[in-house]
């Protein structure tokens, strides 16, 4: 377990941080960026928490604990000395999955794009929805100079259709949907 005695180290002040192997890598690095953009993906969820209770909290909650997971993943690049480090895990992927399945069994189909918007939790879930592709897609270019864990890429691309079939089951299962209407301001 990790145990926090000091907030501030003073040894990222030159613009370097350390990966969780120990070594050093500037704060421009491409897996800190991910690293940085899977963080911003659970406090976008957090903020969508402040409007969810039950089961939908719960979810919320287990999918926050599993994006730690996923920091902890990238923070330790694949290799010798990697062995035993944790590594997301094909069962997080096909939890969203089913996840996903029960919720989307309860929604009309889609005959257009949907605008991000409804109820609060529903808006809230498109921006994190989106601030998860964007670590997709961080990842994915990390992925392109170092290898990482395909786990994590699945991971995090389910998570993103997950936050969107939420987002439509919590705005009344679709029936608050926000759809788009293509030219319909010109």
């Amino acid at each position: 377990m990790v145990r926090l005695t000091r907030i501030y180290t003073r040894g990222g002040d030159a613009g370097e941080t350390s990966l969780g192997d120990g070594a050093r890598v500037a704060k421009s690095d491409a897996r800190i960026a991910a690293m940085g953009t899977v963080d911003e993906t659970n406090a976008a969820i957090g903020l969508v928490r402040l409007h969810t209770d039950g089961e939908t909290d719960a979810m919320l909650g287990r999918i926050q604990n599993d994006l730690f997971d996923l920091g902890a993943d990238l923070c330790v690049p694949e290799g010798p000395g990697a062995e035993g480090r944790l590594r997301m895990a094909k069962s997080q992927t096909e939890r969203l999955e089913r996840e996903i399945d029960a919720m989307n069994a309860e929604l009309a189909p889609l005959d257009s794009f949907v605008l991000p918007g409804g109820v609060p939790a529903a808006a809230a879930l498109h921006f994190a929805r989106t601030v998860a592709r964007r670590a997709e897609r961080l990842m994915v270019a990390l992925n392109a100079q170092k290898a990482i864990n395909p786990e994590a890429i699945a991971y995090i691309n389910r998570l993103s259709d997950h936050l969107f079939v939420l987002a439509r089951f919590l705005n009344d299962r679709g029936k608050r949907d926000v759809l788009w209407t293509p030219g319909a301001t010109r």
